[in-house]
């Protein structure tokens, strides 16, 4: 090379692409008005596919589907955002209230028996419960380290596709996706639960 080396080199890297494409425009208008018919009828059948609790309840009857929900699984020490809907925390049970100015520890929130929380939004065809850590939801790792998670989703908070969903997320806000209980395979394609949040998720959608 003779000159200026650098010069010689990006020169020579304009004229190779020269005749490259222009950009593309690339288009944005997705689809948020799919026809799924009842979305929470769609919702409860897909979060059941991932092979979670689902059940579909009255608003009237919320407290005492919740207790009994507990009873079932015969917990004894829950945990919960602190700004959870007080009436929501019913049964005989210890609750534990998590909030950033008195947050629970890592090892107090293993121990707990699960987590009772709310949802930012939920996504019908995926089955798919997305929590933004707003309003009864407390921050990401309450509902990651418990071992039953059991989550409350109004009927309006539900949509059909995930492109609603967005439209409706903060994408600045902590956004975790909960697709079923957490679970993953190995190359043998062996289920193992519990690898990256609660091996149990129950859904209760109310209306």
């Amino acid at each position: 090379m003779s000159g200026d080396p650098r010069a010689e080199v990006l020169g020579r890297i304009r004229k190779a692409l020269a005749d490259r494409p222009g950009p593309v425009t690339v288009p944005r208008d997705y689809d948020r008005t799919r026809d799924l018919g009842d979305v929470l009828t769609l919702l409860e059948k897909q979060v059941a596919d991932y092979r979670a609790v689902v059940r579909r309840v009255r608003e009237p009857d919320l407290a005492a589907e919740i207790e009994s929900s507990l009873r079932a699984r015969r917990v004894r020490n829950m945990v919960a955002p602190a700004d959870l809907p007080s009436w929501w925390r019913v049964g005989e049970v210890v609750w534990s209230l998590d909030s950033p100015m008195s947050p629970l520890t890592n090892a107090a929130l293993d121990r707990a028996d699960g987590v009772l929380t709310g949802c930012a939004v939920a996504i019908a065809l995926t089955g798919t419960i997305v929590l933004d850590a707003g309003q009864a939801q407390g921050r990401r790792a309450l509902t990651l380290l418990p071992d039953y998670h059991l989550c409350v989703v109004w009927a309006d908070q539900v949509v059909a596709t995930v492109p609603e969903a967005l439209a409706r997320l903060t994408p600045t806000h902590p956004l975790t996706f909960v697709s079923g209980p957490s679970a993953t395979s190995d190359i043998e394609l062996d289920r193992v639960e519990g690898v990256h949040g609660p091996r149990n998720l129950e859904v209760l959608i109310v209306g």
